[in-house]
């Protein structure tokens, strides 16, 4: 009887299995049982032919100054806001994980991506297994005849793919997605752990030997993490999202990992009829649509190296459910139910018979401390029906990370976030007290200052009125 390809390994306890079943026989957990190739029987370190003992040579460690390291040129995309997510392009041999919601638009990103490259001389590929050759043509279509020069092949098996690879060696492939492909000899759907786990390190080792830029894109699962088994992400050099809300024109692409640049960089784009547009100033047009209406305040955030103008809105309503509901678009919901208490105990409204709602407007995520006083000023205003804006109309502009005791804590990149305001004509704007003095800041120490001088001024005109 021929001896099976593969084996069943649990990962909790390395326990081997011939099938599958659902209950580990070694330790008992459940669903831990993953299709694996068998290892080629190899002969013990220091044995050799024979029965004899022999010496393993041993290797020679070099000091990396030493090290030959030579010019590699990036394979520019001709995307400026994916480069520098990408850290200035791809690197050629390097695989980029790209995952998304269905219908984020991977496929129309990549598509324009490979474009560019054909259009500047490189030699690319385009592998679906989600797509025939057809519905890719229609699809790119309205992506411009850049992108209908670039090599399509419509294929789910491996090893069609792998030696496709090494028949056309191109300098930059998409593989639209991974969890299309399916390994002959292993009896898992194409998308199992051990389908995708075995594909990406087939993929991953013929991309270095040839020198390709690889973008394998990936499938989400509902929690809104990259489908497939935790070991690709580690696998591969740069792990991109592609994010946003469908109803919204807006996407934002974010480096979950980057080997070879920063992992703190964002790229803004709209979806058209032509495809995705980039957004130069993303900015101007969150500031353009923010309102001054009650619960509306602008944020000077940080993403990477950009500074980034985004309008925080929160809505606060009445309620007798118990608990209230506390609702968090573009921020984090523990963030708020901490800015929450904080407020109740340091001056602001106590809203435990409130519904709250806070939301980033334009479909942005904001992921960094600095927003903080933003959402503790847009709830205080919500509540009191008091708009933040001045007295022609202009929203109100602040950034600082508020402390579990009332303080306002300062972040970094103050001067940089300051001029982006005052670029749109928002100062003075609410920030924690800087090292030295900034012209267009207004320092507040604790957050009861920062919503005395936010919502005290119409106060104090209606008093003296």
């Amino acid at each position: 009887m021929a001896r099976r390809e593969t084996h069943f390994v649990c990962q909790s306890c390395g326990q081997e299995a011939l099938s599958w079943t659902g209950r580990c026989p070694g330790c008992g957990e459940w669903n831990t049982l993953v299709e694996q190739r068998r290892p080629e029987a190899r002969p013990a370190a220091g044995a050799a032919r024979g029965g004899r003992a022999r010496a393993t040579k041993a290797g020679r460690p070099t000091p990396l100054r030493e090290v030959s390291m030579p010019k590699v040129e990036r394979l520019r995309t001709g995307i400026e806001e994916l480069d520098r997510v990408l850290g200035g392009g791809l690197v050629p041999g390097s695989i980029v994980l790209l995952g998304g919601s269905p219908g984020i638009g991977k496929s129309t990103l990549t598509g324009m991506a490979l474009g560019n490259l054909t259009a500047a001389g490189k030699h690319t590929l385009y592998v679906s297994g989600e797509e025939s050759a057809a519905q890719v043509r229609m699809r790119a279509q309205r992506l411009g005849e850049a992108a209908l020069a670039v090599p399509a092949l419509a294929e789910t098996q491996l090893e069609v793919v792998l030696a496709t690879l090494e028949a056309e060696r191109p300098q930059a492939c998409v593989i639209d997605s991974i969890q299309t492909l399916h390994a002959a000899g292993m009896s898992g759907a194409p998308g199992s752990v051990g389908q995708v786990r075995e594909a990406a390190n087939a993929i991953v080792e013929v991309a270095k030997r040839i020198e390709c830029a690889v973008i394998l894109v990936g499938h989400v699962t509902k929690e809104g993490a990259v489908a497939g088994p935790r070991v690709l992400e580690h696998l591969v050099d740069c792990v991109l999202f592609f994010e946003g809300e469908r109803e919204r024109s807006f996407r934002t692409l974010r480096a979950l990992k980057n080997r070879f640049g920063a992992t703190s960089e964002v790229g803004v784009f709209e979806m058209r009829d032509g495809g995705l547009v980039e957004v130069e100033d993303p900015s101007a047009r969150f500031v353009g649509e923010a309102s001054g209406a009650p619960g509306s305040c602008v944020l000077c955030s940080m993403e990477g190296t950009r500074p980034l103008l985004v309008e925080v809105q929160a809505l606060v309503a009445p309620t007798e459910i118990v608990p209230p509901r506390r609702v968090a678009n573009g921020v984090d919901r523990n963030r708020v139910a901490m800015i929450l208490a904080v407020l109740a105990r340091n001056g602001g409204p106590g809203l435990a018979n409130a519904d709250v709602f806070v939301n980033v407007a334009g479909g942005v995520r904001i992921e960094e401390p600095g927003a903080d006083l933003a959402v503790a000023l847009a709830i205080a205003s919500a509540h009191r029906g008091e708009p933040l804006a001045d007295e022609r109309g202009r929203p109100l502009a602040c950034f600082g990370e508020v402390g579990l005791t009332g303080e306002l804590r300062s972040v970094a990149h103050a001067e940089r976030r300051l001029a982006e305001a005052r670029k749109f004509g928002l100062e003075p704007v609410l920030a924690p007290p800087p090292a030295e003095p900034i012209p267009g800041l207004a320092p507040q120490a604790t957050l009861r200052d920062a919503l005395r001088a936010a919502l005290g001024r119409r106060a104090q005109k209606r008093a003296a009125a």
